[in-house]
Order: C-alpha cells, then structure tokens, then sequence
C-alpha cells in the first residue's frame, strides 16, 4: 500500500469517526437536560408557595428519601462534602464504611451529634465474588426505609435544591431510575486531559432521545456518582447484588433495569452537582484502568478505539503538514470537546487539550495490561490473580 493511500485511508477513518460523534453530540446538546436547567426552568413556570401552583421542584424530600453513601477511605473528602449532603432534606442519610483505615467512620461520628437523620453502617468483610463498592451498595440498600434510594459517591458535593430537583424529575417522568453525570472538577493537568473524556464518550456516543424510545438494553447508561431509583425498581433490577463482582456496575444496572422494562431518566448536574473523582495522576490512571476493559466490551475493540483516538485527535495534527486535509479531523476534535465543556458547564478553553487525551488513554491502557485480566482499587486486588 503506498503512502498516498495510507493517507487516504487515515483521513477517511479520522473523519469518520470524529463526524460520528460530532453528529451524536449535535443531537444531545439539544435534548440532553442538566440538573440546574431543568430546576431553574421549574421555578420560572413555578406560582405560590402551596397549593396547585407549587412548583414541582418545591416538592418536600421528607422521609420518604433515602442518601446512601459507599465511603472506603474517605476522611479527607467527607469534610467537605457530607454537610452539604445532609441539608439536602433527606429522612436518613446512610453512610456504609466499607473497612476504611484511615478513619472515615471517626468523620461521620462526629457530624452524627449534631445531625440524628445522619448513620453509620460499618461495613461487614467482603464476601468471594464481590466488588467492594458493589457490598457497600448492598449493605447501604438494605439498612435504608425510604421508598426512593439515592446512591451516591462520597466525593460529590450536592449544591442547594439539587435532591429536590432530581426528585422531582424522577416523579414527572415516572422513571424507576433517575441517574447524573456530575460536572467534574479537575485541578492538576492529568485530571484536566483524562477527566474530561467521559463527557465526550457520553455526550459522543450515546444519543439521549433513543434511551427511551428504543427497547435495545444496550442504548442504556448510569452513572454510580448520582443514582436514583424508586425501590421497586431498584428489587425488580435485582440491585446490586445482581451484579456483584461486576466493575461497571452503574452501566449495567441501567442496561439491566432498560430489559425489564424499567423507565430511565438521564441527565448532567451543571452546577447542581460536581464531583472530583481522582485527585493525583496515578488515581487518574488506575481510576479508568480498572474500568476501560469493560467498557469497551472486547480486547479487540479496545485496541481500534485506542487506534482512531490516536488518529483523529492526535496524529491529525502532524499529518496535516503532509496532507492539508487532516487539517479538518484536527480542528473538529478540539471543536467537539469545546461543544461538550460548554454543555456539561465546563471551560471551552480546555478544548487545546484534546491532542493529549489519546496519550492518558494509552497510559490507562497500559496499565490496566499490567494487571493481567485483574485490576486494583483503594487497596483491594480484584480478578484473575483472585487475591484482595
């Protein structure tokens, strides 16, 4: 093959790929609703403070609502974000402290003397075949009354009126699941390149309006930062202990709940929810590693959706010195994540990073390898090896 052809067929599948995605996120940056959207459009349309003209997102928690809190190692985090947590107005808020050893349950103790909806659940050994996150649902699910189940992770910081808007859409659409993708907050540069990503795969690759209007499973998502579901659809899902050893367990569980007919709401926070998900380059790293292979579905595909990143966002650049027309994936790559950082609330400018995006997804890559089939999560080893 010569190397006019090469070119050829890497600008045709550079373009391709990105024209997918640029089509996909066109669709949702329209209909795609965001938490903080879809509260101030409630109160604008909203009358009185009682009777039939109260707005829909004025609606009391009460104690019907249940926060559920998975927390291992969390001392640090807790602080800042379990306060904002329990002025939400929720009836309980269950914390499960999944063996912590750094003194989490000290940092829910404390808060406890002043808030009594607030309690703790130390967290039993992990059982053969769990995941330690999947357990901490588990137990969180089955010490909780209210009859709507709110997981959530302990690095998301809920801003006022976001549990009473999010409920409110669960009860306006008569979903059984109503799941957020925070807007993520990213401070050192590894956060900011490989973060981000997960905007794009979600705003790039799943179009919102099929969700509920196609019966596929497959066209289903979650996000585990932000769950919530009514408890009978939560017991008809089979929770999580339906999934227990499996990693990606917030997609599942939404492709699960999809198949049994369960109604879904999606949605991003903007400013009613944010979340920091890793905090140093090696979190960022072993974060997504644990998750890449399960997400892209096969070995194989993996290695072609390593392949056409790498085209389109950061091999089209130098190319273009070559051949002019690479100029167009290069430019539309960085346009696309400029797109999805104004819709999810996040900065345009951050778009110059894109041509790095591919290099973490290498890096991710590689080490989830290093594991052999396994992968390593706040201190516990899952998978092949089968040692914890």
């Amino acid at each position: 093959m010569t190397p006019a052809v090469l070119l050829d067929v890497a600008w045709w599948a550079a373009t391709a790929f990105l024209a997918v995605q640029v089509a996909v996120f066109a669709v949702n940056a329209v209909t795609f609703p965001r938490l903080d959207v879809v509260g101030r459009a409630a109160r604008r349309a909203g009358g009185g403070p009682g009777g039939r003209d109260r707005r829909p997102d004025d609606a009391p928690v009460g104690d019907a609502v249940s926060l559920l809190v998975p927390a291992r190692n969390e001392a640090a985090t807790l602080p800042d974000t379990l306060p904002a947590l329990l002025a939400q107005g929720a009836g309980e808020t269950i914390v499960v402290d999944d063996r912590s050893t750094d003194g989490t349950a000290d940092v829910v103790r404390r808060l406890q003397a002043t808030h009594p909806t607030l309690h703790l659940v130390e967290g039993a050994a992990l059982p053969a075949g769990w995941s330690g996150k999947n357990w901490a649902c588990h137990q969180a699910a089955r010490a909780a009354r209210g009859d709507v189940l709110v997981f959530t992770d302990a690095d998301v910081v809920w801003r006022p009126g976001a549990l009473t808007t999010l409920l409110a859409q669960l009860r306006r659409t008569g979903a059984g699941l109503a799941t957020v993708w925070p807007r993520q907050r990213t401070v050192g540069w590894a956060e900011r390149i490989a973060v981000p990503q997960v905007d794009l795969v979600l705003l790039g690759g799943l179009p919102h309006p099929l969700v509920g209007r196609t019966p596929f499973a497959s066209l289903a998502a979650a996000n585990g930062q932000v769950m919530a579901w009514t408890r009978d659809a939560y017991a008809h899902t089979g929770g999580h202990e339906a999934l227990r050893g499996e990693v990606l367990e917030d997609v599942r569980l939404a492709q699960r709940a999809k198949a049994r007919g369960v109604r879904l709401w999606l949605g991003l926070g903007g400013a009613a929810l944010e979340a920091r998900m890793y905090r140093t380059p090696t979190e960022v790293v072993d974060g997504f590693a644990k998750n890449v292979r399960a997400a892209a579905g096969s070995p194989a595909l993996l290695a072609v959706l390593v392949l056409l990143n790498a085209l389109a966002y950061t091999a089209a650049w130098p190319l273009a010195w070559l051949d002019a027309r690479f100029l167009l994936p290069a430019v539309a790559g960085v346009a696309f994540r400029a797109g999805v950082a104004a819709k999810v609330g996040r900065p345009p400018r951050e778009a110059v990073l894109q041509p790095l995006g591919p290099l973490a997804l290498l890096a991710v890559v590689l080490r989830a390898a290093s594991w052999r089939g396994g992968y390593v999560w706040r201190g516990r080893r899952y998978g092949a090896e089968g040692s914890r």
